[in-house]
């Protein structure tokens, strides 16, 4: 977009005004409909995320094998999803709203195999190019135990293909991770804000590590071109990828048979609650998604984004998605929030669930620090600080009459609320980073 363009639209849409300015900003969406109204602008369904599950149920016994700490759950990859009483308390004093139901951390920053909410989306696109090809060449049948794609003869066949990904960091080590371990050749393509421990760790996998000086968007775009060189390569694409998306929506039914378990009940008179923290959109799209199919019109969905970084909640609330990117308001994309530093959000993701997003909402860099320093001295958590962005969430949806009058929330239903917190990255951060992150909250 021109200039003149721009200043348009900021004169018609003045939240935009806010988002420059770098304030932390929250935005209800008044667009949202029912599950059974938005799902054609999906173009996904139940099928779908059902074929999702039954992938993952065919390669258990392979990912048991290939990675000894997914034995206990018997070759699943999923979190453990627990109350954190301690910090609610603590929120409701720092912020001075109390936080009425119960909140909860689902803890996806600790997923085995790369340690966040990626090893859900970019370990299933992987497993899907692999059977695919596997299937081809007549390796396998869908009936086999696929344990057998740990034979020599697999993983020699497999090296004949390569994967190529661009990543912040997150996406990229699940990816590379789990291609290596299958014999794929990958190469993740990092932008210049990824971790320096995140490229060591995918380097002493074997993977090749490209670095770029720019951010996300040019490490995808290079990561691309590459790939479309090599008629062997499979590129990820974190942008537009439907299968990934899917491997996040499996946690929607996963979750429902964790509330289960707890005793926890949504329906009309217990509303759940899900804040996500959002780059790209891809992971916070899918688990969403798969959130309405499990739980339908009971749930409500918000992402959350770094002031720095608001690329989702700008395409979203402008209704131009992947058309207008950060930069073009002046906003520069630099944030400690490694994995949520996107310029310009996924047009697939913004377009599909726009009408199924309560809202979003922005933070910045020293809320997300201080949030982790608080975590760890409640309730003994650490997690990197994209993954914090999501614990802004229940005070600003407690206090908002805005928001309750949209949703037709009474109190009594929010007395009976369940408040999820999705969190997304650091159960793999090395204790040294761990300690500068928690020296920067202003407890």
């Amino acid at each position: 977009m021109n200039h003149a363009d721009i200043q348009t639209l900021i004169a018609r849409s003045p939240l935009l005004r806010q988002l420059q300015n770098l304030q932390e900003t929250s935005w209800f969406n008044p667009q949202t409909t029912t599950l059974a109204e938005a799902l054609p602008y999906v173009g996904l369904s139940q099928a779908d995320v059902e074929d999702a599950h039954a992938r993952l149920a065919r390669f258990a016994p392979w990912l048991k094998e290939a990675f000894p700490e997914t034995a206990a759950a018997g070759g699943i990859i999923e979190s453990d999803l627990v109350a954190i009483p301690a910090m609610q308390r603590r929120l409701a004093a720092q912020f001075s709203q109390p936080i009425s139901g119960r909140l909860w951390l689902k803890k996806d920053s600790h997923l085995p195999i790369s340690g966040s909410i990626k090893a859900r989306g970019g370990i299933y696109e992987v497993l899907t190019h692999a059977e695919k090809l596997a299937l081809q060449a007549g390796l396998l049948t869908i009936d086999d135990d696929y344990s057998r794609l740990l034979s020599t003869e697999c993983r020699q066949f497999f090296s004949q293909y390569s994967i190529a990904v661009g990543s912040t960091g997150n996406l990229g080590l699940s990816i590379g991770i789990a291609s290596a371990r299958i014999g794929f050749k990958v190469t993740v393509h990092m932008s210049a804000d990824a971790r320096e421990w995140k490229k060591a760790r995918l380097r002493s996998h074997g993977v090749t590590v490209v670095e770029y000086a720019e951010d996300y968007g040019v490490a995808v775009e290079q990561g691309r071109r590459a790939a479309e060189a090599d008629p062997n390569c499979f590129f990820i694409d974190d942008e537009n990828s439907r299968t990934l998306f899917l491997g996040y929506a499996v946690a929607g039914q996963r979750l429902k048979a964790q509330f289960i378990q707890q005793g926890i009940s949504v329906d009309e008179a217990h509303p759940l609650f899900v804040y996500l923290p959002c780059g790209v959109g891809g992971g916070p799209g899918g688990v969403a998604f798969g959130l309405k199919l499990a739980f339908g019109d009971h749930v409500h969905c918000f992402f959350a984004e770094p002031t720095h970084s608001p690329c989702m909640l700008l395409g979203v609330y402008t209704g131009l998605h992947d058309e207008i990117s950060v930069q073009e308001l002046g906003i520069d994309n630099i944030t400690a929030a490694d994995g949520l530093a996107v310029g310009r959000a996924s047009g697939f993701v913004g377009r599909a669930m726009q009408r199924l997003l309560d809202g979003l909402y922005t933070l910045d860099d020293q809320t997300m620090y201080n949030l982790l320093g608080m975590l760890a001295q409640e309730e003994d958590i650490c997690l990197e600080p994209s993954a914090l962005a999501g614990m802004a969430g229940p005070q600003r949806v407690c206090a908002s009459q805005e928001y309750h009058q949209l949703q037709g929330l009474t109190p009594q239903q929010l007395e009976n609320a369940t408040h999820v917190v999705w969190a997304t990255g650091g159960g793999m951060v090395p204790e040294a980073e761990m300690t500068q992150y928690l020296s920067k909250g202003q407890l």
